[in-house]
This record gives structure tokens, C-alpha cells and sequence, in this order.
């Protein structure tokens, strides 16, 4: 079976960073964004500018829970991941970790993602062989 999340680091860049040096909390809802745009395009291998400037789709947040579990800090190098929890006819619920060096979780997220069409601008159908990749990153089951 292949691997069952996506994973990349993030570097804690001086931008993501409040006066006080830690990460300014909306700046992970950016780090989500850009692992969900690497996923498409090195995980599924659909870069954002096929899926939408080719294939006319979007893939817009409907939904999002975060827990801010610790604080990260300029210069932190965090491991990020992304595993899919569920599979809908439209719709793609994924969960994100992001982990400090020591492994240890600095914030967990589940995502719901919608594919939509760029024209009619509603929710449409995940088309094979697109479901099949997005299958490769499913969790395991919980027994």
C-alpha cells in the first residue's frame, strides 16, 4: 500500500511571525493553504495552475477545525502533514498535522475541501483517475 499522507517541512519564516516572535495564528490557515497546493501538484500530480487554469476546477476550504496545540517560532522548521479522511461524491475531508522537530504536534487541523467547477461555480463531481490518487492518501481505518 503506498504512504498514507503527504508530507513536506515548512520553514517559520519572519512574515509568519508576531511581535513577540511566535506565529500570528492565521499564517497556519496560509501553511495549510500551500500544503493542500503541494499536495495537488506533487502528491496527485495536478499543480493548482492545471487544476484551475486547464481543468477549470477550484478546490475552496468550506470547512475548518483547529486545535493550536503549541507555539512555533521564527526559524522553526516544522514537518507538515496532510492524510485524507474521507472521500465524499464532491468534497474531501483531510486532516493536518503540523510537528516541531521533536515530533511533538504544534497544530492539528481537518479540512473539508470541495471541488467546484470554475464556470457554474458549484460543487462538482471528483472525476477518475483524480479519486483514485486522492485514495492513495487515505488513512488507514481505525479498527
Amino acid at each position: 500500500m503506498a504512504e498514507s499522507r503527504f508530507v513536506t517541512d515548512v520553514v517559520v519564516r519572519f512574515g509568519d511571525c508576531d511581535p513577540a516572535g511566535i506565529v500570528f495564528y492565521p499564517r497556519y490557515f496560509e501553511m495549510f493553504n500551500n500544503l493542500v497546493e503541494d499536495w495537488c501538484g506533487q502528491g496527485l500530480g495536478t499543480p493548482f495552475q492545471e487544476l484551475i487554469g486547464v481543468r477549470g476546477f477550484g478546490l475552496p476550504l468550506v470547512s475548518v477545525q483547529t486545535d493550536f496545540v503549541a507555539t512555533s517560532k521564527l526559524g522553526d522548521a516544522l514537518r507538515a502533514e496532510l492524510s485524507v479522511l474521507k472521500i465524499g461524491g464532491s468534497s474531501i475531508t483531510v486532516a493536518i498535522r503540523l510537528l516541531g522537530a521533536d515530533g511533538a504536534p504544534r497544530v492539528r487541523a481537518t479540512l473539508i475541501l470541495v471541488l467546484m467547477d470554475m464556470k457554474t461555480q458549484r460543487a462538482t463531481r471528483i472525476p477518475e483517475p483524480m479519486r483514485s490518487r486522492i485514495a492513495q492518501f487515505q488513512a488507514p481505518a481505525a479498527d
